[in-house]
């Protein structure tokens, strides 16, 4: 078994956690995941100059998690080969991918240090559309929540704003694909949202009585 193999060689070198995660395993450095691994496959983590070196030894072939309507490709690359040949080009890819997964943890506490654009599920367009609303910077964003900006961006732009909006803005604060979200979490979030606009909806009844 591949996993079973691969966390032997880990065991060797340091410590290590491990979680469910899309129905496979992931593999974790102090709080960080920086591989994913089954009883067939290893994908590791890319990032940075990692996808440059990856790409430059031919791995180009990501993880891509299955939903019922949609296959979503993530930035982990499979390098099973790698390991099963026992290149030593192998350690250096975990070390590699363990540090960024462990600077992006790292940066994600730093929000002075980001645009917002920066963020996962983020791109200019979504950050002009923050900035208009009021919210002006990560340290806002993470501020307020999902919830809060969605609600402020609905109420600049109105219904035009699809509620996958505020999926993105989940996995922007939390740090994941918008698409690795699930159905759980959604509906936490969608109730959330749903009792806000009521609050307001309420609040502003009152104040025509």
């Amino acid at each position: 078994m591949i996993a079973t193999k691969f966390f032997d060689y880990l065991l060797k070198r340091e410590k290590f956690d491990t979680k469910s995660i899309f129905g496979d395993i992931g593999v974790f450095c102090q709080g960080a995941m920086f591989a994913l691994v089954n009883s067939d496959y290893i994908y590791i983590r890319g990032g940075g100059e990692l996808d440059h070196l990856l790409h430059n030894m031919g791995y180009s072939g990501k993880y891509v998690l299955v939903k019922k309507q949609s296959t979503v490709k993530v930035n982990y690359y499979n390098i099973t080969d790698l390991f099963l040949s026992g290149a030593p080009e192998f350690e250096q890819i975990v070390e590699k991918s363990k540090q960024y997964a462990l600077e992006q943890k790292h940066q994600r506490k730093l929000p002075e240090n980001k645009r917002l654009r920066d963020l996962p599920n983020l791109h200019l367009t979504i950050e002009r559309m923050l900035k208009k609303s009021g919210i002006p910077d990560v340290t806002t964003f993470y501020k307020l929540g999902a919830v809060q900006c969605y609600v402020k961006v609905r109420q600049t732009y109105g219904h035009s704003v699809e509620i996958k909006m505020l999926w993105k803005f989940a996995g922007a604060i939390e740090g994941i694909y918008w698409e690795l979200i699930r159905e759980p979490r959604k509906q936490q979030l969608l109730l959330a949202y749903e009792a806000v606009t009521q609050a307001a909806k309420n609040y502003q009844r009152e104040k025509l009585t």
